[in-house]
């Protein structure tokens, strides 16, 4: 008998709390959330604001378009958590470091995570700085918010969690998992539209199979992405 999973502790910092958990309680992620393999915490900034106006952010100095969220709210709703939260804490930004499966596998090993979804132009830089929070990007493009951002951070890193996926062979298998992305998959229909499954992969020969999929993930890598195929003929040399 295992023991008991200990859940992983989610703490998510936002203006507009109502949008979680969205996708994440959906599914498998949806199930593992009721059966309390993880738990979501949801700190609203705007109960942190010092007006009645309950306002959270200033305008620019220097100028320019939009608006700032203010570091003496953000700290306020920082300090409050201080004994609560656990792991390390980020900050979704597109200016952040790319997160990678590397990292989301990393942050799986974690107890928990905390994240800071920003709005408008962003925060105040003083209080990045002061609290040495990272900033993560889920790619290079711009989204309204962070709480999308953090989603995508979540759903990637529960899903390598104990008990929440019923497959580890899945997991192991995938795109990015060994530097490169994922063979094809086929079902039945056997035939659909005249194309039929590849021979192999109906031959019942494990061997075969193992390489004509290791034979596409290189095929598939080397021509959809140079950047990683470069990456993965580096480590094999």
């Amino acid at each position: 008998m295992g023991g008991r999973v200990i859940p992983f502790q989610t703490t998510i910092l936002t203006l507009f709390p109502s949008m979680f958990p969205g996708p994440l309680g959906q599914s498998l992620i949806g199930k593992a959330l009721a059966e309390k393999l993880w738990d979501l915490a949801i700190i609203d900034i705007r109960e942190f604001s010092f007006n009645a106006y309950k306002s959270v952010d200033d305008t620019p100095f220097g100028g320019g378009a939009g608006m700032v969220l203010r570091p003496d709210v953000l700290d306020a709703a920082y300090q409050s958590l201080q004994e609560k939260a656990v792991g390390p804490f980020y900050y979704l930004s597109p200016r952040g470091t790319p997160l990678t499966q590397e990292k989301l596998v990393s942050l799986s090993q974690e107890a928990g995570v905390t994240l800071l979804c920003g709005r408008y132009e962003g925060v105040d830089e003083r209080f990045l700085q002061k609290r040495g929070i990272e900033e993560v990007s889920i790619g290079d493009y711009i989204l309204s918010g962070g709480e999308l951002a953090a989603m995508v951070l979540l759903d990637g890193v529960l899903r390598l969690r104990p008990g929440i996926l019923g497959s580890k062979e899945s997991i192991l298998d995938e795109s990015f998992s060994n530097g490169l992305l994922e063979y094809p998959h086929y079902t039945r229909p056997q035939v659909w539209e005249g194309e039929a499954v590849p021979e192999v992969l109906v031959s019942g020969h494990h061997a075969r199979i193992c390489h004509w999929r290791q034979e596409m993930a290189e095929k598939i890598t080397r021509e959809r992405r140079p950047d990683l195929w470069h990456l993965y003929e580096q480590r094999k040399n």
